[in-house]
């Protein structure tokens, strides 16, 4: 059987009069104990009803009621079954009610005497305690709403209600209740408005005027009880009350610092398992949007700078804020231009935060006031992630429920603990990646030192032991025929031409790396250059067979801006370079071709082309396309990457394109142009010193 009404609530409605009045569980136990600790110190046989919510209560008081039921046989306890808890008549009578009775959620405790009474009937507040923080059954915080008395009709009504509520769980009890009812005087609950006086009259008319007035003379010494008790318990009754809203504010700083610790604790294990920032600030933004209960969480990356800055990352609450719009902003552009709560972070460096965003005044008449409609942002929180005062990101977080959000204390220091987290974390990826580059650097640089010695050793051996075997030759074969000691003269003389060209390239590559080149660009012409080129060409193979060079550039081409030296010297290198891996059947061809403010030049061969997964790696440093290479073509690898230097010196790019092995190649640079032929321009002097 379950009887969903409350006792309580047949309380108020049989004594309009009564309001309610809020009390915490421990004031609750104190109260109950003090109604106890009278009764057992007194000589009177109460009559006491308590009402236990869950059998785990009543086990906690089962002793004391021993005690009472040893002073009163008026004595009824109530609860709602777990293990052992019946109904039955031992010491005291025990009734076991429906778990989903009314009076599961109630706790009552009556105690009515000839000369005294007290009531105590409250029933549990179901609303979650303020700022989320939740509760056990067994905590001193939870909540109860009801009435604790003196007055001895609100005891008498209360203890009639509870009494006809065991009647129904234990109608055999109806002699011993109806027995209580006349000795307790509990005949007037179905008159709740009028006085005590008057109900007393009433029994006069049966029992006689003097039994009227020992009754109103009981009544009066009650009343004179009462007010002499109810001054010091209500004091107690606060005092208690003060000390459980003490707790429960130490219970919020406490669950604040937990909140905020477990937070932390969660980023910080992300970094330590990752040093990935998406990942880390994946996790701080599912985090922290469950830590706060807010609409939408964002974390982005930005600097002071930026006009705009792409959302990556993101937390939508859809369930509990229905009012959003089910539109997701990640990998959206998110505008930073005119965004007073922006500039206002970038010139305190320091949190922002809106309570409500249709009264702020810093939001009228702001273009970001379409977004926070659209979006329907009610309250606004931005946290900058920073670096030693550097903007490195921003967290922002959006609230849309129906009242505005009052962003508190312990919430804003938890966002910027978590943005500090995220500063320390972006920080450390960056220095990851920078300290992976420096590797690479290193390892580059270990390569071609590895490179530098083997070059050398084969570029500048070969030679000298060739040099040495002719000079050995010369001086211990004086009767060597002249035209052999020519040839021997001559072998040393171009191992001795190579030896210079590759120190001259290492001296040459050394100057522009590190920038102790001194340019002078003037107007140009390009077919003169191209002209001296294709001549120092020449000059340097008269022995060799080249093949054809042909230039396809027309006369009417504009002049260029450089210097004149360094642009015959990229001219000569790519023409060598062509030469050396075209037979001499083949073809080499220098085109030009201009493109807006530049010229592109470019020298075609059809000779053994480049791989396509080696097109970038040309123009590193000692780079050679095979070791075989060295001994059939020579060269120090370097002539391509003094190339990529000098282009790149007067702001020009060059690059090579090659559709595969024995393909041909094509090497293009670009060069800036002068629209207009009246400059002065230099004589073709192009001798480097």
């Amino acid at each position: 059987m379950s009887i969903l009404t409350s006792i309580l609530a047949d309380l108020l409605q049989a004594a309009p009069e009564l309001r309610p009045q809020l009390y915490f569980k421990s004031s609750l136990t104190a109260l109950s104990h003090a109604m106890e600790d009278q009764v057992l110190a007194g000589l009177e046989q109460p009559l006491v009803i308590a009402s236990f919510q869950r059998e785990r209560f009543y086990r906690q008081e089962a002793h004391r009621y021993r005690r009472i039921a040893a002073r009163t046989p008026q004595v009824y306890v109530l609860a709602a079954p777990e293990t052992d808890f019946k109904s039955s008549s031992d010491v005291y009578e025990s009734v076991a009610f429906d778990s989903t009775d009314g009076l599961s959620k109630e706790w009552h405790l009556v105690v009515l005497s000839p000369q005294s009474s007290t009531c105590l009937i409250c029933r549990e507040k179901v609303a979650p305690a303020p700022d989320n923080i939740t509760v056990s059954e067994m905590d001193p915080s939870r909540r109860f709403e009801g009435i604790w008395t003196f007055d001895r009709k609100v005891a008498s009504i209360a203890a009639e209600l509870l009494l006809n509520r065991i009647l129904v769980y234990r109608p055999e009890l109806a002699d011993k209740i109806q027995q209580a009812k006349n000795v307790y005087g509990l005949t007037h609950l179905s008159q709740p408005n009028e006085s005590l006086a008057a109900a007393s009259k009433k029994k006069a008319t049966k029992k006689g005027k003097k039994q009227i007035s020992s009754q109103n003379v009981t009544v009066n010494n009650q009343d004179a009880h009462s007010l002499n008790a109810d001054p010091f318990v209500q004091r107690l009754v606060t005092y208690l009350q003060a000390g459980q809203y003490k707790l429960i504010k130490a219970y919020r700083s406490i669950a604040s610092q937990e909140q905020k610790e477990r937070l932390v604790n969660s980023i910080t294990a992300a970094i330590r398992r990752s040093l990935n920032p998406d990942e880390i600030m994946q996790v701080a933004v599912q985090e922290l949007g469950l830590t706060i209960h807010t609409s939408r969480c964002l974390i982005y990356y930005c600097k002071a700078t930026d006009l705009h800055a792409t959302i990556t990352h993101e937390y939508l609450n859809l369930a509990d804020s229905p009012e959003i719009p089910n539109v997701s902003l990640l990998g959206q552009i998110w505008t930073l231009k005119n965004n007073p709560l922006f500039e206002e972070i970038l010139q305190r460096r320091e949190p922002v935060y809106v309570t409500d965003t249709s009264t702020d005044p810093r939001l009228n008449n702001s273009p970001i006031q379409v977004l926070v409609q659209q979006l329907a942002i009610r309250s606004w929180l931005m946290v900058p992630v920073l670096y030693q005062d550097r903007l490195l990101g921003m967290v922002e977080l959006h609230d849309s429920g129906p009242t505005e959000h009052c962003w508190k204390q312990y919430e804003l220091e938890l966002v910027e603990a978590i943005a500090t987290q995220i500063g320390v974390a972006l920080i450390q990826a960056e220095a990851y990646a920078n300290l992976e580059d420096l590797n690479q650097q290193l390892e580059a640089l270990d390569r071609t030192r590895a490179n530098l010695v083997a070059i050398t050793g084969h570029e500048l051996r070969t030679p000298l032991s060739t040099i040495q075997v002719c000079l050995e030759s010369l001086a211990t074969e004086p009767d060597m025929s002249l035209e052999l000691r020519q040839v021997m003269l001559n072998t040393a003389l171009a191992d001795t031409e190579r030896m210079r060209k590759l120190i001259q390239d290492f001296l040459t590559l050394s100057r522009l790396e590190s920038g102790r080149v001194e340019w002078h660009p003037e107007p140009l012409s390009l077919n003169e250059c191209i002209d001296l080129a294709i001549s120092s060409i020449h000059a340097r193979n008269l022995n060799n067979d080249l093949p054809e060079i042909s230039s396809q550039i027309s006369p009417d081409l504009p002049l260029v801006r450089a210097d004149g030296e360094w642009l015959v010297e990229v001219l000569v290198k790519l023409l060598d370079n062509a030469c050396k891996f075209t037979p001499p059947q083949g073809n080499v061809t220098i085109k030009a071709d201009s493109n807006g403010n530049l010229l592109k030049v470019t020298v075609t061969d059809t000779g053994r082309g480049i791989e396509p997964n080696r097109l970038q790696v040309v123009f590193d440093r000692f780079y050679q396309e095979e070791g075989a290479l060295r001994r059939t073509t020579g060269g120090t690898g370097l002539g391509l990457a003094i190339c990529r230097q000098i282009v790149n010196n007067w702001g020009g790019e060059i690059w090579a394109e090659s559709e595969g092995k024995d393909q041909g190649s094509a090497f293009h640079f670009t060069i800036p142009m002068i629209s207009s032929r009246s400059e002065p321009r230099r004589s073709g002097n192009t001798n480097k010193g």
